[in-house]
C-alpha cells in the first residue's frame, strides 16, 4: 500500500528499483548527445554546462538505484540527494549564458552589459548552490542532532526561495528585452525560437523549484514525538510519485528539449557577432567592453552609477562599416542557414 512508512528506510518509503535505472540511462543518453552537439557546433563555452548537468543527474540516479537496495544507508542517501539537488542550478546557469549571448546578438536593445547576466545571476546561483549542498547534507543525515538537521532544512528553504526569486528576476529581464526587440521590429525567426526554448526551460525549472520548496516546507513541520503517526506527514513526502513527476520527469524533459532545440543552432558561437538593425545581416564587431572593476560590475550590473554620471553605454554598432573597426558582414538567410534550423 502506497504512502506507508517502511521501517528502517531513510527515504520513508522503499524507493522504486526500476525507475532510477531508466532515468540514469535517459540522462546518460542526453549527456552524450549534448557532448556531440557541443563538438558539432564548437560551442563548449556557450553550452558546455548542458552535458555537465545531465552527467550530474546520471550520477544522482545511479546512487538512487544503489539506495533502493540499501535504503537504510545514510551515506548513499546523502550522495543521491546532493547530486540530484546540484544538477538543476547548472541548467539555470546555462540559461543565463544563453540570455547573455542573446543580448550580445542584439546589443543595441540590451538593458545591461551582456556579460553581467552571467556574473550577476551566476554569483547568486553560486550562493544557492552552496546553500543547497550544505542544506542537503545536513538535513538528510539522520545521525546528526535535530538542531543540525533543522539548520539543513532552513538552508534548503532559503536556497529554494532565493532560487525562485532569481528565476523570476531572470524571466522579467528576458521579457523586457524581448518586448524592446518586438517594439523595434527586430525579432527574426532564430531569435523567436531561442526565446521559446529559454522560456520553456525556465518554466520547467520554476515548477520543479516550487515542488521542492513545498516539499521542504512540509518536512520542516515534522516533529517526531512519542506516538507520532507517520501518516500525518504530507503526501508530497510520503508518496514517491511526486518526485518522479515533479523532479525527474520535468528535468529530463528540459534536458531532452535542449537536445532538440540546441541553443547553438539558433545563435552564433562568438559574442562579437551581432544582428544588424535590418534583422537579416550578421556583423562581426568589436564586442562589448566594460572598463569598470570586475567586482563593481557584479554589484552594479546595470551601471546605474554611470547613468547618474551621464556616462553613455557603448554604441559601437553605430560606427558599422567604418574602416577602423574592420567589420565583416554576411547575410544570415543565405550564408548561415544553419542558424535558422532547429
Amino acid at each position: 500500500m502506497g504512502g506507508q512508512y517502511v521501517p528502517g528506510s531513510i527515504w520513508f518509503y522503499a524507493p522504486n528499483k526500476g525507475a532510477p535505472v531508466a532515468w540514469a540511462f535517459f540522462f546518460a543518453v542526453s549527456c552524450a548527445v549534448h557532448m556531440w552537439q557541443c563538438r558539432r557546433y564548437k560551442a563548449w563555452k556557450f553550452t558546455g554546462l548542458l552535458p555537465w548537468a545531465a552527467l550530474v543527474f546520471t550520477a544522482g540516479y545511479v546512487m538512487r538505484e544503489v539506495g533502493a537496495y540499501h535504503y537504510g544507508n545514510v551515506n548513499i542517501f546523502i550522495s543521491s540527494i546532493c547530486l540530484v539537488y546540484a544538477a538543476p542550478p547548472f541548467y539555470e546557469l546555462a540559461n543565463y549564458i544563453i540570455l547573455g549571448r542573446i543580448l550580445y546578438y542584439v546589443p543595441y536593445h540590451s538593458p545591461l552589459h551582456p556579460g553581467r547576466v552571467l556574473t550577476t545571476f551566476g554569483a547568486i546561483s553560486g550562493i544557492v548552490e552552496a546553500l543547497n549542498g550544505n542544506g542537503a547534507s545536513y538535513s538528510s543525515n539522520a545521525n546528526l542532532p535535530e538542531s543540525k538537521q533543522k539548520m539543513g532544512r532552513d538552508l534548503l528553504k532559503a536556497a529554494l526561495i532565493i532560487q525562485l526569486g532569481v528565476i523570476t528576476s531572470f524571466l522579467m529581464l528576458a521579457v523586457y528585452f524581448q518586448r524592446r526587440c518586438q517594439r523595434n521590429n527586430l525579432f527574426p525567426k532564430n531569435l523567436k525560437s531561442i526565446f521559446i526554448t529559454l522560456y520553456c526551460s525556465s518554466a520547467l525549472i520554476m515548477v520543479r523549484t516550487i515542488y521542492r520548496t513545498v516539499e521542504y516546507f512540509s518536512i520542516s513541520q515534522i516533529h517526531v514525538t512519542p506516538g507520532f503517526n507517520p501518516l500525518s506527514i504530507s503526501p508530497i513526502v510520503r508518496y514517491e510519485w511526486f518526485f518522479w513527476v515533479f523532479e525527474a520527469l520535468l528535468m529530463i524533459t528540459n534536458s531532452v528539449m535542449l537536445n532538440f532545440r540546441h541553443p547553438a543552432s539558433f545563435l552564433p558561437n562568438s559574442n562579437k557577432i551581432y544582428l544588424a538593425k535590418d534583422g537579416v545581416t550578421e556583423i562581426e564587431g568589436p564586442g562589448f567592453e566594460d572598463p569598470r572593476n570586475f567586482i563593481v560590475t557584479i554589484l552594479d550590473p546595470f551601471d546605474l552609477i554611470g547613468l547618474i554620471k551621464g556616462r553613455d553605454k557603448q554604441k559601437y554598432w553605430e560606427n558599422q562599416g567604418e574602416p577602423n573597426h574592420d567589420v565583416a558582414e554576411k547575410d544570415v538567410t543565405t550564408e548561415a542557414p544553419e542558424l535558422k534550423t532547429v
